[in-house]
């Protein structure tokens, strides 16, 4: 259990790394795919960068993110593996990283970064008037499909998977 909220917080972390290059660092449009249709049509491309190699640091971080989230997935199986889990060890631990990682990114991204710090307002102006006035993220239906629907029946899919070899 130790390992699976370590593994968690690895995970949110890696996420956070992968967020900020991309809206401080990188700076392409295609990168904000995730965010609401309103906002993503205000997008600037930004072809300068902050300073000499901040694409390519940002990118190399992104980089980096992925593989830890990766190594967060191969870890968490072959753990599991090792320590011979049932469907519901491999259910509950997938389901659990899934859970933290969402409440995290509903109220640190959403809530914290968007709406109490205008975070990417500041590195994206232009889509301030998209949200302006907001008490929450614009996403909230999305968010709570994902982590009370398609997150655990992913999960369930994984255990089950895990649990075939």
């Amino acid at each position: 259990m130790l390992l699976t909220v370590f593994l968690a917080i690895v995970f949110c972390a890696a996420i956070t790394i992968m967020l900020i290059s991309a809206v401080v660092l990188v700076k392409d449009k295609k990168l904000f795919s995730s965010a609401p249709k309103e906002a993503l049509e205000l997008v600037i491309d930004r072809k300068e960068e902050g300073f000499y190699g901040a694409r390519k640091i940002g990118w190399t971080l992104i980089i980096m993110s992925m593989v830890i989230i990766l190594g967060v997935g191969v870890i968490s199986i072959w753990d599991g593996f090792r320590s011979d889990f049932t469907f519901w060890e491999f259910f509950l631990r997938f389901v659990l990283i899934f859970t933290i990682y969402k409440i995290y990114d509903m109220v640190f991204f959403d809530y914290f970064l968007l709406c109490k710090f205008h975070f990417f307002q500041t590195f994206t102006p232009e889509v301030t008037p998209v949200y302006n006035n907001r008490k929450y993220g614009y996403n909230i239906k999305s968010q709570l499909l994902k982590l009370l629907v398609i997150f655990p029946a992913a999960s369930a899919l994984a255990a089950w998977v895990c649990t075939l070899f």
